[in-house]
Order: C-alpha cells, then structure tokens, then sequence
C-alpha cells in the first residue's frame, strides 16, 4: 500500500488564476527567459526546456497541472533503461518456436473437415510483449499463495498454448484438439481462456472484449481488500491484463480507471497492445490511439508509458537535435503508419523521410531494407523488459503501457498489418516456408509440401527448454495455473435462521429486509461472519443495509478523512481501511466485477468469500448480463440479490426500471441457482442450502440468484410440517383449501403468493371453490429438473422412465392449475408442459409504468380478483362451473377498470 506522500493529491492541476503574484519581478524574469529561448533557440527547444522543467517541478512534488499526452516517442529514454537480465538469443529462439507453433495449431485447426478456425495475428503482434512477462515478471503460485493474476487478451490464446506445449503441460494431441472440446475429449482446448472448461489452466476469462479490463481493476481491488482485513497476505501479486486498442472503445474497459487511480492501485498493470488494428480496419485511421489513451489514462490519474520503437531508432532519434523528427512522428496518423507495416523500404524512404532534407539526411547512410525493419516497441525484448521493470517498481499509482505493435508480426506480406489480417486463420505452402525462414527454424520444404505442418519442438533437452523451466522455476511455477486451495468452510448451525423461521408477527417486512436481517445475523458468525462481503451500487440504505454500517463500515484504503455530515447518527455512514463493506458508487459494472473477484477468491487466493450483491433487480441480468456469464466462466460463488423485483411492485418507476424479465434472463445462464421466494422462513432454507453447496464438503461452481421484494407483508411463522425439499427443489404447497367443493390449484411465486391467498378465500366464499396455493420458488430450477429427466429417458430408454420433481409433486393435485407472479408469463411457463392437469398462466407483459401497485397489478390482471376469474375460467373450460359465471366475475369485481382496483400497499423501499 502506497504512503499518503505518494498518492496523488485530490486535484492535480488548475492555473492560479485567482491567485495574486507576490513577487512580480520574479515572475517577469521567469517569462523574459522563456521569450529568449524561443527568439533565440527556437520554440522546440524552448518547448524541451518547459517539459524538462514540469519534469523536475513533479519530481519535487510541486503541484502543477499534468500534460495530457507527450511526444510519439518512447517515454523510458534509452540512457534510463536498465541491464536487461535475460539471454536475448535463447529467448528469441523460444519465442520464434512459441510463434511457430502458434500459427500452425490454428491453420490445422482449419483443415478440411474440421474448419473450426482460430485467430492468429493477435498473438503474432503481441508475443514478445509475453515472452518477456512469461520470462522475468509473471509469478506463479508454488509459494502458496496466489501468485499474479494474469488477464490474458483472449485472441492471444494460441500463444499461451503454444508455450504451454513446448513446457510440456500440453500435449500434441492438446493441440490438435483445438476448439474440438467434445469431439477430441478429453484433450479439447478451448477457443479462449475459459476457467470453466479448463479449470486446472486458466484463471480469468477475458472475451467478451472489455470484460477483462474492468475484472482486471477489481481484482487488484480485491487484492488490497483482502490484504486490508487480514484474510489473506497479498503484497507481492501483481494483475497484469493484456489488452487490444480496439478493445478500449468498450465502455466497460475505461469506465472504472479512476477507482484504480484513487485507491492507488500500483499493484496493477495494464499492457495495450497496440497493433493499430481492429478488426475489419484501423482503430483510429485518421488519428492516433497511443496518444489518445495516454490522454484518457492520465487524465484519469495513471502512470502512463509509452512504448512505440524499437532499438533501431534510437541513432535516429539521437540525431534530432531540432525535432524535425519527432515532429514526423507526432503528425503522422495511424493509418498511414500501419501502411508503412506493409510497404517496402524504398517507399517508406520517400513518404515519411522523403519531404524534408533533415529527414532524408539522417537516413543516407541507412538501406532501404535497414530502412524495412524499423521496427515496434512492442517486439523489442530489452524495451519491454524496461516498461514492465518500471511499471511494477512505480509506486502510488497504476500503469498503463502502451506497445505500439504491428498485426501479424513474422507472419509474412500476407498477413502482416492487413485489414483482412483478425480473420485469417490459414497459413498457404509459401506462407509457411517464408514464415519458417524468418523464424530461422530447422523445418523441411518436404515437410511443408506433405499434409498438415509440422509442430516444432527444440527437444526436451535443449538449451531453450531448459532455460523455459528454470525461468519458471525462478518465478514460482507455471502459468496460467487455477488451483483451488480452499478448504470447506465451517457453516453454521440453525441459530441465524431462527428469526426468520418465526416470521415478522404484526409487523410488516419486505422480503428484501427479511433477508437483510439474516445477513447481519450470518455476520455475526464467528466461523464465517468476516467473510462475507456486502457489495451495493450506492444503494445500502435503500436496501435497509445502513444498519450494517457503524460495525462492518465501508472498505476505504483512505480510511475516513473527513468529518461524516451524519456522524451523529446511530447508523452513520462511516468508513475504514478494513470495512467489510464495499460501496462501488453507481457502477452495477464495477459492483459485479466486485462481485466476481470475490466470488472467485477461493481458486484465486485459497481464501473463500461469501460475497452478497444487492442491487435494483432490473440493473442486473439486464444490465450486467454479460458479466453473471463470465462469474459463471471464472467459476464464481456468491449470493445475488435483485431486490424491488417484480414488474408492480416497484411503484413509481416505470417502463425497464419494472423488472418483469430478470427470472426469464437468469434461466439462461448454467451457472445460476435461482429463486423467487415469497417469505422469510423460505429465504433462510435457500440460503443455508447455498452456503452447502457452494461453501461445503462437497463445493458446486455455481452461484445464488434470488429476487426480493420492496412491498412490506406480514410474514408467517414456518409451519410445523415445513416442505424443505419442495422449498429448495421450486414448489411446496403454502395452503390448502379449507373451504369450496369444487377443486383447483393456484401456483404463485414472490409477491405474488399473498394475491394467490387472497383469491384463494374469495374463491371459497363467492364460488365454492377450494384451491390450494402452492409457492413456486424456483420456477427456473423446476424446468432444468424436468429438461434432465427428459434427456435422460432420451438417452436411456432401456431404463425406467424418470418423472420431474413438479409433475410427482402435483400429481395428487386436482386441476386446473393456474400460476401467477409479477413476472412475465413467460416465466412460469416454463414449466406448462409437466404440470398433470390443465395449466394457464397470468403475468406481467409488456413495458412497466407508475402508479399504484393495485392499478398496475389490475392493468395486467396477475391481482386476487384476476386469478379468481382466471381459475373460473378454467373451471368453465371442463364444465365445473358455468361459462356465465365469467361474466358475472369479471363485472363485479370491475376487472376492465384499472381505477376500481384497491391501491394496495404504498411504500416500502426496503
């Protein structure tokens, strides 16, 4: 953790424009002397002389404000590089193997009949950039602890196997069974780093693009949070996430670099390569994407270095005593540079050197093919070595380095810098035997001319391999590398479920509060309580969270520095360098990044966190969906909470803020578990059985979806003959029909059980009709139930048929079945086809609007009155009741005025 003198002071730059001059003939000398450089040295040296100035005046930590973006040069001078360590040559003949095989696992990989494709050009632009983090920087985790977390570009995947290969932690076989997970099982590789699909490789799951980036900020958050709270020593990991310059135009990739910059996060390193390229064309063709991030990265309060040419500029440069040079590079767009990657030296002699006489002087004596190999920062061993030594050693601030690199790089005039380049996947003959030939390889033309390429592999023995396994040694083993080191933990017995077992009395909760009171008792634990790990979009006391406050308090690395305008309070907002609590601000992105760092802990740091994300349930699955798929890739545990869930009962917001869709969203995703409970001794069986299977003996890579309520109900003691296994399974029955001959079976979920009950006794009373009320807890868990046993008797059909929980469950039920929740229908009708009897289903189509919850839940007709008509309807249809009575329900209970219908509950945030 970086000193308070080595944090960036709150504002960092401002002219003194209200500040009065107390020595103007000083401050009139100062300016005379900046008039006479530039009337007598030019204004580039007059400029150099202001630079090298606000370089000292930062070095004496003199507050002035920061340049935005610096010359199109280097930022480590050559002078300032330090011994590169490393055997330059043996590494240069590991890394042209690593590219070979590379290339040629993906080319295979296109072969006829298969065609499964794969990317080269990343990889091929980014190796060195690799090589040399693989070689001298990235730590492993033989040390027992986590080692660095390494987010790797996803493109870049070849590569790492490709290394792998050569280390012997994969075999050929492995490589031929690229992108052929199921066919070539159990050797398949994955197209991409896919913890799920290959748990004892990867760690981090980086595409979709922009992901990576914002897990990379919050991992190395979740670094010092751990480190905070005594959970786990993390002083010497480091997170590097390899990144593409196109990548950066997701919103997600610089959307949370100020949290890194104000939690001093210099345990963080981003590495952009910067290849110019995206996918179908330049990133900025017209402009310049190095000095555009170095711009955004600054601004943002980063430690920026640029890294843009190779060695054999630095003569060059070295020359450029006026700047005529460094002027050429600064005004040259991207697009015309990366037409420079494709042309010949002769032309490059006459476009960038050719319109002026001090360019073309200082390249005379160069040829035009010394002229050719001008090359990218981003392949020159020493420099990089350089930025990362730098990057890891800054203290106070993240680093971001920028590699100028070309797409492509070795793979020949075919691939090198073109547009069409990303997707390109198959090497010819000629391409092959070029590529050989600058990779100075010991391959045939009789091996290249006969079938699929070979692999190359210097020899178990040689200098290169054994110098791969002593640098790996050297680090603390191999990466990538999940390992799982978490022991079970010691759950606790009955006692914090207790109170909600009992129900709420007289009083009236949310179902949301109910679960906030189970937490603050989990909490209390002292086997598990300091691991859980509340996180909230500034949204706690909405929640009713602030409780929480004066006892977990809120994670700071500052602690609290000023005075709480609430510190008079019984529930003051208070803050401290090891608070449980973490407050992300208004990013449902970062909370969930959040969310996935410390879900992951587990595998990451052999130290498990039960992190509780609670948000406004419609900026969830809908928001942040794509990120709950990479909690389920990287094999993240935890609780999530949409509270004020449902398309009603949110009163007052409308339109997508009325969640009738996230159940709908969450059966999608494989790895979540979830439920709609409608009271509180519901909740405390669900989450004990969470706290199991993710936390227990027998652990599941899964995590706990849970939509909650924001409408206060009075909620019932458990019953004595409580269903525990129809609870956890999806459905129990909540009540029985007391009263009515005439059968039928009302299926309700969440907020909506109460309506259920309530046209449960208007039924009796006004139809003599006796429907039992059944809570559908989980009807995503009841479909997944009955799509297994299908499968199954698919597979098997020797075997005796299996039978789904909900069928075997309503099986001694009398029909019809009618279900209701605050969903869409869509949702319980999931279910429709394994109900054993006539099913229909009500639900809250459409877009959500305010008002009252009574008009709202009459508009859609899911309320009491409208279930009643739904289960006559039903009746009718079989000839229990008469068809007349319909028309009967629907005017006396004035179901097509939206105005008739109670107002019901107002209120209730929490």
């Amino acid at each position: 953790m970086a000193s308070g003198s080595d944090r960036n002071p709150i504002i960092i730059g401002g002219l003194p424009s209200q500040v009065p001059d107390f020595d103007p003939e000083e401050t009139q000398e100062w300016l005379d002397s900046l008039d006479a450089a530039v009337d007598e040295r030019g204004r580039e040296r007059a400029r150099y002389l202001m630079l090298r100035l606000i370089e000292r005046a930062r070095e004496r930590r003199v507050a002035v404000p920061e340049m935005r973006s610096s010359d199109y040069v280097n930022t480590i001078a050559t002078k300032d590089e330090p011994f590169f360590p490393g055997n330059e040559e043996i590494e240069r003949r590991i890394l042209n193997a690593t590219r070979w095989n590379a290339a040629v696992m993906v080319s295979r990989a296109q072969r006829p009949g298969i065609g499964v494709g794969g990317h080269i050009a990343t990889f091929a632009s980014s190796a060195s950039l690799y090589d040399v983090g693989f070689n001298h920087f990235f730590r492993g985790k033989d040390g027992g602890d986590g080692g660095d977390q390494i987010f790797f570009q996803g493109h870049a995947s070849p590569g790492v196997y490709a290394r792998a290969y050569m280390l012997d932690r994969l075999s050929e076989q492995q490589l031929d069974a690229f992108r052929q997970e199921k066919s070539k099982a159990p050797h398949g590789l994955s197209s991409y780093p896919h913890p799920r699909l290959m748990p004892g490789f990867w760690e981090f799951p980086t595409v979709s693009m922009g992901l990576g980036p914002i897990g990379a900020i919050y991992q190395a958050r979740m670094n010092r949070y751990l480190h905070a709270r005594g959970i786990a020593d993390t002083s010497q990991s480091h997170v590097w996430a390899f990144l593409g310059d196109g990548e950066m135009d997701e919103p997600e990739s610089l959307g949370q670099l100020s949290l890194a910059a104000r939690e001093s996060l210099d345990n963080l390193t981003f590495v952009v390569n910067c290849n110019l390229q995206r996918l179908d064309g330049p990133v900025r063709g017209n402009g310049k994407i190095i000095q555009e991030l170095e711009s955004q990265f600054r601004g943002a309060g980063w430690n920026v270095i640029k890294l843009i040419w190779d060695r054999s500029w630095d003569p060059l440069l070295a020359q450029d005593r006026d700047g005529v040079l460094v002027n050429k590079l600064n005004t040259t767009p991207d697009g015309q540079f990366q037409t420079y990657a494709t042309e010949s030296g002769a032309y490059i002699r006459q476009h960038f050197f050719g319109d002026d006489l001090r360019l073309r002087a200082m390249v005379e004596g160069m040829t035009d093919d010394q002229i050719l190999h001008l090359g990218r920062g981003g392949h020159d061993h020493k420099k990089i070595y350089a930025a990362y030594k730098a990057a890891v050693e800054h203290k106070g601030q993240p680093t971001v380095i920028l590699a100028q690199t070309v797409k492509g790089w070795t793979l020949g005039p075919n691939f090198e810098g073109r547009n069409a380049t990303h997707q390109m996947k198959k090497l010819t003959v000629d391409d092959l035997k070029r590529f050989r030939d600058r990779l100075h390889l010991p391959i045939s033309d009789k091996e290249l001319d006969s079938g699929l390429p070979p692999y190359y592999h210097p020899g178990r023995d040689s200098e290169e391999i054994q110098y791969m396994h002593d640098r790996r040694k050297s680090l603390g083993g191999y990466v990538p590398t999940r390992v799982v080191r978490a022991k079970p933990l010691n759950l606790p017995d009955d006692k914090p479920y207790a109170s909600l077992k009992k129900g709420s009395g007289n009083q009236s909760i949310a179902t949301t509060m109910a679960f906030v009171r189970l937490l603050k008792d989990l909490m209390r634990d002292k086997e598990i309580g300091k691991r859980f790990v509340p996180i909230a979009p500034d949204e706690y006391r909405t929640f009713g969270m602030d409780s929480l406050f004066p006892t977990a308090k809120i994670y700071s690395p500052l602690g609290q520095t000023y005075e709480s305008v609430d510190r008079d309070l019984l529930l003051a907002y208070k803050e401290a360098p090891n608070g449980q609590m973490l407050h992300d601000g208004i990013s449902e992105a970062g909370c969930t990044a959040s969310l996935i760092a410390a879900g992951s802990a587990y595998a990451t740091h052999g130290e498990p966190l039960i992190p509780v994300y609670v948000f406004y349930s419609m900026f969830g699955f809908q928001r942040t969906g794509d990120q709950f798929w990479q909690m389920a890739d990287q094999l993240a545990r935890g609780f999530v909470l949409g509270a004020t869930a449902g398309r009603t009962t949110l009163t007052g917001e409308g339109l997508q803020h009325a969640d009738g869709h996230s159940q709908l969203l969450a059966s999608t995703n494989p790895a979540c578990v979830a439920y709609d409970p409608a009271f509180g001794f519901e909740i405390a069986h669900i989450v004990k059985d969470g706290l199991r299977r993710m936390y227990g003996e027998e652990s599941e890579d899964v995590f706990y979806y849970l939509t909650v309520y924001n409408e206060p109900i009075q909620h019932p003691a458990e019953p004595a003959d409580v269903d525990v296994e129809g609870i956890l399974k999806g459905v129990h029955r909540y009540r029985r029909g007391e009263a009515g001959s005439i059968p039928a079976q009302i299926l309700a979920s969440g907020v909506a059980v109460p309506w259920a009950v309530e046209a449960q006794r208007i039924l009796a009373e006004d139809w003599d009709v006796r429907a039992d009320v059944w809570s559908a807890t989980s009807w995503n868990e009841l479909r997944r139930d009955a799509v297994t046993c299908e499968e199954h008797n698919l597979l098997h059909p020797e075997e005796e048929e299996r039978v789904p929980y909900v069928t075997r469950k309503l099986s001694g039920a009398e029909g019809p079945f009618v279900a209701v929740s605050d969903w869409m229908r869509s949702v319980p009708d999931q279910i429709a086809r394994w109900v054993p009897g006539p099913y229909s289903s009500l639900g809250a189509d459409g877009f959500g609007f305010a008002d009252t919850r009574g008009a709202a839940r009459r508009f859609f007709h899911i309320d009491a009155e409208s279930v009643v008509l739904a289960v006559l309807t039903e009746l009718a249809k079989t000839g229990r009741v008469d068809r007349s009575v319909l028309k009967q329900a629907l005017d006396r209970y004035r179901l097509l005025d939206v105005a008739a219908a109670d107002p019901g509950a107002a209120g209730g945030d929490a």
